[in-house]
């Protein structure tokens, strides 16, 4: 994978005997490579890829290939048998499977997010939406719900034009107190946030922005075995 990098040499975590096997990049910035949750996540994915050698990225274009929202024949289709299912219900979970599929393989989770309207694009949440499965994802019992997807690891990098991690605007953040619900839900509770906030504030702006998640990016990978 041809990843755009950041010119911070410092990221790089040394090479290690230990080797990670898959590792999924999902974007969902409609900025493409303007994007600076991408450019973040797109950084540390190159340094993982200099770290362990022979990993397998691969790389999950939401804003490019938009996951269709839900319908009826979803619905009906997880509630349905695989042999009961009509062709309609088959075709609408042929995605959600390959989605499930490429979640199941991964050892650790890139996610690169911008905030829309205090939380994370609908490109996203349809994503959330085919991958947060009962009897594939999360499975049920007279215990409650227990995600399936134990032992791996996130990362989410949050793209925000303000500040939300403290302060008057911290209630209006509905982007990362989600997501590590729903990765929670799932079963991934091994989860690191980098946060690139402030981009739009005059007192911080995109370069502060950048190099204090750059910096952040830093302590993250330094925890990687």
């Amino acid at each position: 994978m041809n990843t755009a990098t950041l010119n911070d040499t410092a990221l790089k975590p040394q090479p290690v005997k230990t080797k990670m096997k898959n590792v999924l990049l999902i974007q969902s910035s409609p900025r493409g490579s303007e994007s600076y949750s991408q450019k973040v996540a797109r950084s540390m994915v190159s340094q993982l890829e200099d770290g362990y050698p022979g990993a397998n990225v691969v790389v999950r274009d939401l804003a490019q290939n938009l996951p269709p929202h839900i319908g009826e024949a979803f619905v009906g289709g997880i509630s349905t048998g695989p042999e009961q299912r009509t062709p309609a219900q088959t075709e609408a979970l042929a995605l959600s499977d390959e989605l499930i599929d490429e979640l199941l393989a991964a050892d650790i989770i890139v996610l690169a997010v911008p905030m829309h309207n205090f939380g994370p694009p609908s490109t996203l949440k349809a994503w959330i939406d085919h991958v947060v499965r009962v009897g594939r994802t999360v499975s049920y019992s007279q215990k409650g719900p227990e995600g399936m997807l134990k032992g791996r690891r996130a990362i989410l990098v949050l793209a925000r034009g303000g500040v939300y991690s403290d302060g008057p605007a911290r209630p209006f953040d509905f982007q990362e107190p989600y997501l590590r619900a729903i990765l929670g839900f799932i079963g991934i509770t091994d989860v690191e946030v980098v946060r690139v906030e402030g981009i739009a504030m005059s007192a911080i702006g995109p370069e502060k922005a950048l190099t204090s998640a750059m910096a952040r990016s830093r302590k993250v990978l330094s925890q990687f075995p």
